[in-house]
């Protein structure tokens, strides 16, 4: 792991969970988390701390003001679904061993940037067809349904299912949840936004991509807030080339992000993605320092998560689900690139 700076908290793969980055650092460490309470904050120095508090408010945690938009709570989940035993199981599903970042950076020849256009194509074309059920009383479970039954018909493995526990094949991300939304039983509202992410595991290579969509009549500051989401999604991708740094990413989400004055959330990044789920690099969404430079041939995400108010992160109790300090609605975006002579190519398109 690339060392962060005395104000920055260690990191969390977009989907690590509790997780860390080539740490033994316990859970309790990282947060602070009194027992019995839900409400989690990172731990960083008291001058960071307090400016965060003065920018972005801090509210109560149990109350939502001026909004008719209710918080969302923990609803029933539908038994796991099965997976047909023909399908390849990635490996952390066969071992049984408790998933991480894996060291080293994912550098593809020939074969392999074809299998990682193949795996991105068909996440690409699973989270198109996911966003055309995203109506008012859907179940976010249905999605997942749809979702994993799409999967499975072409040959492939929905990467979530079982990685680190996890129950579901996609994530359902709604309104005020930053990532990591289990899919569960609560009808999407008109109003909702979600971010739906999928990553498929085919023929031994993973596709990760996920979109925030619009439910029904979505008033104006929603849509803003995902527009310019993507818009910094976008933005960071052009910049990426053989030997360009890594923390230009970063400068490019953060300095959009700041126009608007929208928060960029920290604990999650974006990760090397190929033969494995989640290695090197870590892709930090927020100005840095760190070093690094991207490779001819590489594979990586980038996903910046922005918020309306607070970046700070509450995780339920299923230790998945992370959702705004104070409620605020969070968008995300993210694609799967492919390093290549003149740019980068995005592999999870149609």
């Amino acid at each position: 792991m690339v060392g962060a700076s005395s104000l920055q908290p260690r990191l969390l793969s977009s989907f690590i969970g509790d997780r860390f980055i080539q740490s033994q650092t316990p859970l309790h460490q990282l947060f602070r988390c009194n027992p019995g309470n839900k409400h989690v904050s990172m731990q960083l120095s008291r001058t960071f701390s307090g400016l965060t508090n003065l920018l972005f408010n801090r509210r109560d945690v149990e109350k939502l003001p001026n909004s008719k938009r209710k918080r969302l709570s923990p609803e029933k989940l539908s038994p796991t679904r099965p997976v047909p035993s023909h399908i390849p199981r990635p490996p952390y599903i066969t071992s049984k061993t408790p998933p991480g970042i894996a060291s080293g950076l994912e550098v593809h020849d020939e074969k392999g940037i074809e299998c990682m256009r193949n795996s991105g194509r068909l996440a690409a074309q699973v989270l198109e067809y996911a966003g055309t059920l995203v109506k008012p009383g859907i179940k976010t479970d249905e999605i997942d349904e749809a979702v994993h039954q799409m999967i499975i018909d072409n040959g492939a493995y929905p990467s979530p299912l079982g990685y680190g526990g996890f129950p579901k094949s996609v994530c359902t991300s709604v309104n005020e949840c930053i990532c990591h939304g289990i899919p569960d039983f609560r009808p999407l509202e008109d109003g909702d936004i979600i971010n739906i992410d999928v990553t498929v595991y085919l023929n031994g290579y993973h596709g990760d991509t996920s979109a925030t969509f619009f439910c029904g009549d979505v008033d104006d500051e929603a849509r803003k807030l995902v527009e310019v989401t993507k818009e910094c999604l976008d933005k960071a991708i052009s910049i990426c080339a053989p030997g360009v740094e890594y923390k230009k990413i970063g400068k490019a989400i953060h300095d959009h992000a700041d126009k608007y004055r929208y928060g960029v959330v920290r604990m999650f990044v974006g990760h090397g993605v190929g033969r494995v789920f989640h290695a090197d690099p870590v892709v930090l969404h927020y100005r840095n320092n760190d070093g690094g430079h991207m490779v001819l041939n590489q594979t990586f995400t980038i996903e910046p998560m922005l918020t309306m108010g607070s970046f700070n992160p509450v995780m339920w109790d299923d230790n998945w689900t992370v959702v705004t300090e104070d409620g605020s609605l969070s968008a995300q975006f993210e694609h799967t690139i492919l390093i290549t002579e003149n740019g980068a190519e995005i592999l999870t398109q149609c």
